[in-house]
C-alpha cells in the first residue's frame, strides 16, 4: 500500500518522507506550524518553523522555543521534500503550506479567509492536486458581509453607547480578531481600553502592523474613565468581577457564530456582529475550485457535510479527524 504524502495519525499530520508534522497537536521532533493559536501551534516540539511575523506571537505564547522564521514563498526542502509558507489571510502571519515531493503536491490550509482584514497577508491561493481544508462554517447558511459593512455597524453601536453614557464592550478573541477590531474602530468617537490579555498580545503585534492607541485596564482605572468609550476584551472575561465593576455597560461579540440565530441569547450578550476569521461556505468553495485540486480533505467543523457536498460535486473529498477547535476556544481564534 502506497503511503500518502500527508498522512493523518495520533500526533497530528505526517509527511513520513521529511519527518516532519503539520500543525501537530502531540509532542514531535520537528513541526511546521501555519499560525499561532493555541490549537495549532502546540508546547512540547523539539523543533518549529513558521513563517517569521509569527515566531514572536509563538514565542510570546509558548516560551523559549527551537524556532526557524521562513518567508512567504520560501521553499525549504528536507530530505527530498520541498515545504513553502503562503498567505493564509486567518490571522497576522497565517500560512498555509505547500508541500511538494516527485511532482506531487499537496496543499494544508490551517486556518484560512479569503476576505483581505487589513492586519493579515492576503489569501494566496496555491495551486496543488490535493487540498487539506478547514471547514468550521462549512454550512450554506453561513455567508459573510464585508467587512467595512460590519465594521460601520460596530462603530455605530459604540457612538449610541457613547450618547447614552455607557461603556461599550465588544468580546474577540485576543490573537486575530482583537487586532482586526482595534484596525478598524473609529478612534475619534472616543478612548480605546483593553483587557490584559487582549493588550499584551497587541503589544506583541504592534511592530508588525499600524493600530491606533490603546489605554490597559488596571485596577487603578475608575468606571468613569470608561464611560462613553469602549472596551475591547476576551469571551472568557465575560460576566466576571471584572466587567461587573464597569457599569452601566453594554455588551456585544464579534464572531462567525452570530449569524446563528439565539447565539447572541447563549452568551449572554446584548448585541452581536457576525465578524469571522474564517470562510464562509462561499469562500471555502471558490478557494476549492481556484486551486484546481482533484482530491480534497475536510477537517474540523462541518467537514461532514462540506464533504458530501463536495462528492455531489464530483470531487473526490473526504474527512480526516483532528484536535483543531476552529472558532470555538475563548483566548485564541
Amino acid at each position: 500500500m502506497i503511503t500518502p504524502l500527508l498522512a493523518f495519525n495520533d500526533k497530528g499530520i505526517y509527511c513520513q518522507q521529511a519527518n516532519v508534522y503539520l500543525d501537530p497537536w502531540r509532542p514531535v521532533d520537528n513541526a511546521i506550524i501555519t499560525h499561532g493559536h493555541a490549537d495549532h501551534s502546540r508546547w512540547g516540539h523539539k523543533n518549529y518553523i513558521t513563517h517569521h511575523t509569527n515566531v514572536p506571537i509563538i514565542k510570546h505564547r509558548l516560551g523559549e522555543i527551537n524556532v526557524t522564521g521562513k518567508d512567504w514563498n520560501e521553499t525549504f526542502t528536507i530530505n527530498g521534500v520541498k515545504f513553502s509558507l503562503h498567505p493564509a489571510g486567518h490571522i497576522i502571519g497565517s500560512a498555509q503550506i505547500r508541500v511538494e515531493y516527485k511532482g506531487e503536491i499537496w496543499v494544508f490550509t490551517g486556518d484560512y479567509k479569503t476576505e483581505d482584514d487589513g492586519i493579515s497577508v492576503p489569501y494566496e491561493v496555491v495551486k496543488c492536486h490535493s487540498f487539506i481544508t478547514e471547514c468550521t462554517f462549512g454550512l450554506p447558511a453561513f455567508n459573510w458581509e464585508a467587512q467595512t459593512d460590519v465594521m460601520t455597524e460596530i462603530n455605530n453601536w459604540w457612538v449610541e453607547n457613547r450618547a447614552e453614557g455607557k461603556t461599550s464592550i465588544l468580546f474577540g478573541y485576543s490573537l486575530g480578531k482583537a487586532q482586526r477590531l482595534l484596525k478598524n474602530l473609529d478612534p475619534n468617537i472616543g478612548k480605546i481600553y483593553t483587557h490584559g490579555a487582549i493588550e499584551n498580545m497587541t503589544e506583541v503585534v504592534r511592530p508588525l502592523i499600524q493600530l491606533p492607541p490603546t489605554i490597559r485596564i488596571t485596577p487603578e482605572t475608575k468606571k468613569e474613565d470608561l464611560l462613553g468609550n469602549i472596551v475591547i476584551a476576551p469571551p472568557s472575561a465575560h460576566g466576571t468581577t471584572w466587567i461587573r465593576r464597569m457599569t452601566p455597560y453594554v455588551t456585544a461579540s464579534a464572531s462567525g457564530w452570530m449569524a446563528f440565530r439565539g447565539a447572541r441569547r447563549r452568551r449572554a450578550v446584548d448585541k452581536g456582529f457576525v465578524l469571522s476569521d474564517h470562510c464562509d461556505w462561499t469562500g471555502l468553495l471558490e478557494s476549492i475550485k481556484a486551486t484546481g485540486s482533484e482530491r480534497v480533505i475536510c477537517t474540523h467543523g462541518y467537514s461532514d457535510v462540506f464533504s458530501k457536498y463536495l462528492r455531489e460535486l464530483g470531487y473526490d473529498a473526504r474527512t480526516a479527524h483532528t484536535q483543531y477547535d476552529g472558532e470555538t476556544n475563548d483566548e485564541d481564534n
